[in-house]
């Protein structure tokens, strides 16, 4: 991927790692796109970066999907990098009454929208590059947290599948995997212990730089390496 001169689009790119990846692709030399639910986080965004798109946008509704890539196929329709970062992160006990109905807000947010968003997007002529945020709970599970790591899980798998499947359309795929950071993920002081968010950006663009398509970072670093060479090994075996 290249790290200028993009039009990208990120999901959830008011807060927390999506801020942090709005503000170095502008500073990068990029026109960026960014959308979420809440229209007042939009705007002091955009109170920063004027040059900034923003689209209200509730990503647990299939149709509010569909208006997101419409709106973006009529007013951008050279977008070539879109990045699936919204996610949420639910700490709760299956025993809880309303598991299940957290549980569903999780799987909507952190799996169905990137799915239905890829679906869509791909049919984009300008599209080059996909970037799926995973997280180093894909590797192993927190159980305070066990819907979320399921559904990271989830499109971590999904992501090596999508680069497979992509190829032929030319169409880079990124795996971004991110250890926990000190943002309000699951909720304010929750990680507080955890490093800041700059340096995670630093670290990942200088990955981007160097050509990398699976970007880790500190704890993720080591889960992922140690996976990664008997993965791939019987990856390309079943999938030629």
């Amino acid at each position: 991927m290249k790290i200028s001169g993009n039009k990208i689009l990120i999901t959830g790119g008011a807060s927390g790692i999506g801020l942090g990846l709005t503000e170095r692709f502008l500073q990068e030399g990029n026109t960026v796109l960014i959308c979420g639910r809440r229209e007042d986080a939009l705007m002091e965004v955009k109170s920063r970066f004027p040059s900034v798109h923003t689209h209200v946008c509730d990503l647990t509704k299939s149709y509010d999907r569909e208006k997101l890539f419409h709106w973006v196929s009529k007013e951008h329709p050279d977008l070539n990098v879109l990045i699936n970062n919204a996610g949420i992160q639910n700490w709760m006990a299956i025993t809880d009454d309303d598991f299940f109905e957290r549980a569903q807000a999780e799987i909507e947010i952190n799996i169905e929208a990137p799915l239905h968003l890829t679906s869509l997007f791909i049919q984009l002529k300008s599209l080059q590059t996909i970037v799926n945020i995973t997280s180093g709970l894909s590797f192993v599970p927190l159980t305070k947290t066990p819907v979320y790591a399921a559904t990271k899980a989830f499109l971590h798998s999904f992501t090596w599948s999508l680069r497979h499947l992509l190829k032929e359309k030319n169409i880079e795929v990124i795996e971004i995997i991110p250890p926990a950071l000190n943002t309000d993920l699951g909720g304010k002081g929750l990680h507080d212990f955890a490093p800041p968010v700059s340096d995670f950006i630093a670290s990942i663009f200088e990955q981007l730089k160097e050509g990398k398509n699976e970007l880790t970072f500190g704890f993720t670093e080591a889960m992922a390496k140690n996976e990664r060479d008997a993965i791939e090994t019987a990856f390309n075996r079943m999938n030629g």
